[in-house]
């Protein structure tokens, strides 16, 4: 189930996992303290419910509808009116990878960007070392678009970055079958 971030009630969850180096290891936020975790979502933009505007981010927490367990978040970028583009990106704990959770709440995000935001062109980023993330995007319905080798200095290191996206007829097509 996907819902809004409240910062109090998520906090604890969300440090168990975005503490660790493993889960950040391929994504640009570094692990972070539960302090800092705190000030960055005392940002009414950082758990905005809605997008009104391009430029915008929304980002949702991701619960077990069984338990109410938070086991991950994601966010949704409204990069551009113009083009109509926006991009999604996921964290979900180690301990509920490969569920097809991510894979889930990803499709979920991209019928938000499709159907409630009219988008043409929704894409994924990835580090080539994280193909598992690759494996999700692709189970969402994306398909592999570009590699662009050693393209960024990531973290201390030279980063490879596979490039996903799906078009909105892409997506219509998709759900029609």
């Amino acid at each position: 189930m996907l819902r809004p971030i409240d910062p109090e009630r998520d906090l604890d969850a969300m440090h168990a996992y975005r503490s660790r180096e493993d889960v950040c290891a391929y994504i640009p936020p570094v692990p972070a303290t539960r302090e800092r975790l705190a000030e960055i979502y005392r940002d009414p933009e950082r758990t905005r419910s809605v997008l009104t505007e391009a430029g915008q981010t929304l980002a949702l927490a991701v619960e077990l509808r069984a338990t109410g367990e938070l086991i991950g978040d994601l966010v949704l970028f409204w990069h551009s009116a113009e083009h109509r583009s926006g991009e999604v990106g996921y964290i979900v704990a180690p301990e509920h990878q490969g569920h097809g959770y991510a894979t889930e709440a990803t499709r979920a995000l991209l019928a938000l960007g499709f159907d409630g935001l009219g988008l043409h062109r929704i894409t994924g980023r990835i580090d080539a070392r994280n193909p598992a993330s690759g494996r999700v995007l692709t189970k969402a319905g994306m398909r592999q678009e570009a590699v662009l080798v050693e393209n960024e200095w990531f973290k201390g290191e030279w980063s490879t970055e596979v490039d996903f996206a799906i078009l909105e007829q892409e997506w219509r097509e998709q759900r029609d079958l």
